[in-house]
């Protein structure tokens, strides 16, 4: 048989491993969409006609304050390569940049540092915009807007509460638990107090919650009937890209924050839905590289990806170098407390707290198959945390994966944009 080197991103490099080209059933990856050519003409194109509202022309009057809503570091969305735009089209419309501001989503997230908001939206805009991190842990820093008919109190930082417009931007790609990113997600859980995310993330262990779904699903709609309480009254205006795995723009989408979010989730379902032929063996998967697997709290999203490639007792590599470590201390001692994947789900359903929820995320796919890890991460760390193994290389983690599996030919599945792509199995 002929033997086929690989190459996949994994942290800030590469990641090279062989395998014999007959066992590889399939590759998945994203649609391959044209990205854009024109950057500065899509944005303007996107929000000069919306989907669902009037146009920032029409909404927008000269004197106007406006707060942007900008992710952080863990999550790709080319800020920098929109803001500029963004804000000299608002400076045209007459709002001078001290009538801006910044606020970075954080959600649970740490702070971002000042070089890392630079970084973020880039130097040009850095210099001109006063930049706010949503911190979750600080109570004077958020606003009471009642609670959702689940019991989510719906606290919101007044930094984007104070202001005539809210422009929440971001990029769209599927959630492993509240179906899709970007969208109200800017707001709740991004800018929303830690009891806030507590509550709502709590509903992940509801067995309607998952990727792609919206309709029935707890969490999503959890958030949207709290956003929906934040927006009363308020002027809100979506800008949302969707990007492929090279981090280049495909489409952006600008508007009505429901009725354009829905219209994007539907391209997202075109570019990173994949259909597979049957479940494999294994499946060797890469986040895609950093920031997707600076650190075990993000890795964990494309866990979930690729269980849904894997059949029952199958194996999965995963090439995460999490340079960061876990991402979470309450992650840690989360699995330190709780030796076996059933105690973690019932704490969790006795009192949810964040951070150990990512535990229960960890162990989850590992019902149905092993999962070995390529990574830097502490080894007793990667045990704790119930991996198969965890080693330095892919070619180690394939034949440890062949071992389990009892034979030199499994049925493989490689998923170089796992992060990403989303497998079902053809009807």
């Amino acid at each position: 048989m002929a033997v086929r080197q690989y190459d996949f991103a994994y942290g800030r490099g590469r990641m090279k491993f062989s395998l014999e080209e007959d066992d590889v059933a399939m590759e998945v990856r994203t649609e391959a969409f044209p990205p854009m050519k024109d950057i500065k003409a899509g944005v303007l194109e996107a929000v000069r006609h919306p989907i669902g509202c009037p146009s920032l022309d029409e909404i927008v009057k000269p004197g106007d304050t406006v707060a942007f809503i900008c992710n952080d570091l863990t999550r790709v969305a080319n800020t920098y390569d929109f803001m500029p735009v963004l804000v000299d089209e608002l400076n045209r419309l007459g709002v001078p940049d001290e009538n801006m501001r910044i606020v970075f989503s954080l959600g649970t997230h740490r702070c971002m540092t000042k070089e890392e908001m630079t970084q973020a939206v880039g130097e040009n805009v850095a210099s001109r915009l006063q930049m706010y991190n949503s911190d979750c842990h600080i109570d004077e820093d958020f606003l009471y807007f009642g609670q959702t008919s689940r019991g989510t109190p719906v606290l919101i930082n007044k930094r984007i509460c104070d202001v005539d417009h809210v422009i929440l931007t971001g990029s769209i790609v599927y959630h492993y638990f509240s179906g899709y990113g970007g969208g109200r997600k800017a707001i709740l859980p991004g800018c929303a107090a830690m009891e806030t995310v507590r509550k709502n993330h709590s509903f992940m262990l509801d067995p309607h919650s998952g990727l792609g779904l919206t309709t029935g699903n707890p969490v999503y709609e959890d958030q949207m009937e709290g956003v929906a309480r934040f927006a009363k009254g308020r002027s809100l205006f979506l800008f949302n890209g969707v990007l492929n795995a090279k981090h280049e723009f495909l489409k952006m989408f600008a508007g009505d924050y429901i009725a354009a979010h829905k219209e994007a989730c539907r391209f997202v379902d075109e570019v990173y839905g994949a259909v597979i032929p049957r479940e494999a063996d294994l499946v060797v998967a890469s986040c895609g590289g950093y920031p997707k697997d600076i650190n075990v709290y993000q890795m964990q999203k494309t866990m979930d990806n690729a269980a849904l490639a894997v059949r029952e007792g199958g194996v999965v590599v995963l090439l995460a170098d999490c340079e960061e470590g876990s991402g979470s201390k309450v992650l840690e001692e989360t699995f330190q407390r709780l030796k076996t994947p059933e105690a973690i789900e019932k704490d969790l359903e006795d009192h949810f707290v964040i951070g150990a929820n990512k535990a229960y995320a960890v162990t989850r796919p590992m019902k149905k198959a092993k999962f070995i890890l390529v990574t830097s991460l502490d080894r007793g760390m990667a045990a704790s945390m119930h991996f198969a193994g965890a080693v330095s290389t892919a070619d180690e983690a394939i034949a440890m994966a062949k071992k389990f599996l009892g034979t030199e030919h499994p049925c493989t599945i490689l998923m170089p944009e796992g992060s990403l792509t989303v497998p079902r199995v053809a009807k």
